[in-house]
C-alpha cells in the first residue's frame, strides 16, 4: 500500500535536491515566458505574432519530443538533463543580451525561441522520467504530482516578477535572471547521489521504439481515451500565453502588470490543485473527469470577466482545474507503464500537451484578432467541458456492456 501524505515523496534527498532547485528554476522559466510575450506584443501589436512565437517554441517538440522519449529510454536521463538544462541557460543569456544592446528583433526572437524549443524537447522526458528515478514505484504518482505542484508553485512567481521587473528594468534584464536562475537546478543534479536514483535498464537500442509505446497506449482502454481527451484540450484550452494577455489588455485595460499577476493568481490555483492530486492515495478518470469541468467551467466564465477583480477571483479555480487535470493525467499514465518505456511514453505526452500548442497557439491568437479577445480563452474552456460530456458518455456505455456480459473483467477506472 502506498504511504499516506501529500509530501511522502521528499523523505529522499535527492528528490528534495531536485525540487529546490526546479523551483528556483522554473521561476525564471516563466519570468522569460510572461517578458517574451510581453515583448513580441510590443514589437508587432498582435495577438497572431504571440501565437507564432509559441508555435516555434514548441514546434519542435511536437516533431522532435518522440524521438527524445526514445533517447531518454536509452541514455543516463540525469546527464542527458544537465546538458539540456544548461543549453536553455546559455539561449536565455544570449536572448538577453540582445535585448539590452537594442540588437533583438522579432525574426531574431522567433529564431532563438526555435532553439529553445529543440533542447525543451530534450529536456522534457528525459527531467521528468528522471522524477520518476527519484522514489518507490509506489510513490510515483505522488511524485509526479509534486511536480506538477512545483512547475505551477513557480509560475506564481515568476510571471509577478516579469510584471515588477519590465517596469523597472525592461525585458532583457529578466532574461538574464532566468539564464543565471539555471545554475540551482545544475547544482542540485551535480549534488545527488546517482547511487540513490531508481535508475532502469536502458532499453537495447534498435527495433521500432516508437511504434512499441503507440501500440502499448492503443492497446490499453485507460491511456487511449486519457491521451486522446488530452490531446483535444491541450491544443485549445492552455494557451494562456496568448488568451490571459489578450484579455488583460484588451478586455480588461491592463498592461504587462495585469498580464503578469492574472497569471500569477492562475498559478495559485493550480498550486493547490496539484497538492489536492498528490494527497490522493488513488487517481482515477473520476479525478480527471472533475478536475476537467472545473477547468471548462472557469475559462468560459473567464472570456466574459468585467473587471480585473472579478478575472483573479476566477483564475483560482480556473488554475485548479488546469494543473488538477494534468497531475490526474499522470497519475493514471505512469503507474501502467513499464520503467523502460516512460521516457517515451513521457514525451508522448508531453508532445500531446505542449506539441500541440504549435496549432492551438496561432488559432488562440487569431480568435482574439478576430472574435474577440474573451473567445480567446472562452472557446478553449467550451471544448474541455464538451470532452468531458463525450468521456462520461463513453464510460457510461462501457460501464452497461460490462453489466450486461458479467463474466468479461473490465478494470476499473476509479
Amino acid at each position: 500500500m502506498a504511504r499516506l501524505g501529500t509530501f511522502r515523496s521528499l523523505k529522499q534527498r535527492n528528490a528534495r535536491l531536485f525540487f529546490a532547485g526546479m523551483l528556483v528554476s522554473n521561476c525564471g522559466t516563466w519570468m522569460q515566458s510572461t517578458a517574451q510575450g510581453w515583448l513580441v506584443y510590443r514589437l508587432s501589436g498582435q495577438g497572431t505574432s504571440l501565437g507564432l512565437v509559441l508555435a516555434c517554441q514548441f514546434l519542435p517538440l511536437l516533431l522532435l519530443g518522440p524521438w527524445a522519449g526514445v533517447l531518454a529510454d536509452q541514455v543516463n536521463r540525469r546527464r542527458l538533463t544537465i546538458a539540456a538544462q544548461a543549453g536553455m541557460a546559455a539561449q536565455a543569456i544570449l536572448l538577453g543580451i540582445l535585448d539590452l544592446t537594442g540588437a533583438v528583433t522579432l525574426g531574431l526572437v522567433y529564431g532563438l525561441t526555435v532553439v529553445l524549443g529543440v533542447l525543451a524537447a530534450i529536456d522534457n522526458p528525459a527531467r521528468r522520467s528522471l522524477v520518476t528515478e527519484l522514489v518507490d514505484e509506489e510513490d510515483i504518482p505522488n511524485v509526479l504530482s509534486l511536480n506538477t505542484a512545483v512547475m505551477t508553485g513557480s509560475r506564481v512567481f515568476g510571471p509577478a516578477l516579469a510584471a515588477v521587473l519590465v517596469g523597472l528594468v525592461g525585458t532583457g534584464w529578466c532574461f538574464i535572471a532566468n539564464g543565471l536562475s539555471f545554475v540551482a537546478v545544475l547544482i542540485s543534479l551535480i549534488l545527488m547521489n546517482p547511487t540513490q536514483l531508481r535508475t532502469m535498464t536502458p532499453r537495447p537500442r534498435g527495433g521500432r521504439p516508437l511504434r512499441e509505446a503507440l501500440g502499448f497506449i492503443w492497446r490499453e482502454p485507460v491511456l487511449r481515451p486519457t491521451f486522446i481527451v488530452l490531446i483535444v484540450v491541450s491544443t485549445f484550452a492552455f494557451n494562456y500565453g496568448v488568451s490571459l494577455l489578450l484579455v488583460s489588455s484588451r478586455n480588461l485595460d491592463g498592461g504587462v502588470t495585469a498580464f503578469g499577476l492574472l497569471l500569477a493568481v492562475t498559478s495559485l490555483g493550480s498550486f493547490a490543485g496539484s497538492l489536492i492530486i498528490a494527497s490522493q492515495r488513488r487517481i482515477g478518470m473520476a479525478a480527471m473527469l472533475a478536475t476537467l469541468t472545473l477547468l471548462g467551467v472557469f475559462s468560459t466564465l473567464m472570456g466574459v470577466a468585467p473587471t480585473l477583480a472579478v478575472a483573479f477571483v476566477l483564475a483560482i479555480p480556473m488554475g485548479m482545474g488546469g494543473a488538477g487535470y494534468i497531475a490526474s493525467t499522470n497519475g493514471i499514465i505512469l503507474p501502467r507503464v513499464p520503467a523502460n518505456m516512460r521516457g517515451r511514453v513521457l514525451a508522448l505526452q508531453a508532445t500531446a500537451f505542449l506539441g500541440s500548442t504549435p496549432i492551438g497557439g496561432p488559432i488562440t491568437g487569431w480568435i482574439g484578432d478576430h472574435v474577440g479577445a474573451g473567445w480567446s480563452i472562452a472557446y478553449g474552456g467550451l471544448i474541455a467541458l464538451g470532452c468531458v460530456g463525450v468521456v462520461a458518455l463513453s464510460l457510461q456505455v462501457r460501464n452497461r456492456s460490462a453489466a450486461a456480459v458479467p463474466a468479461v473483467p473490465v478494470e476499473s477506472v476509479h
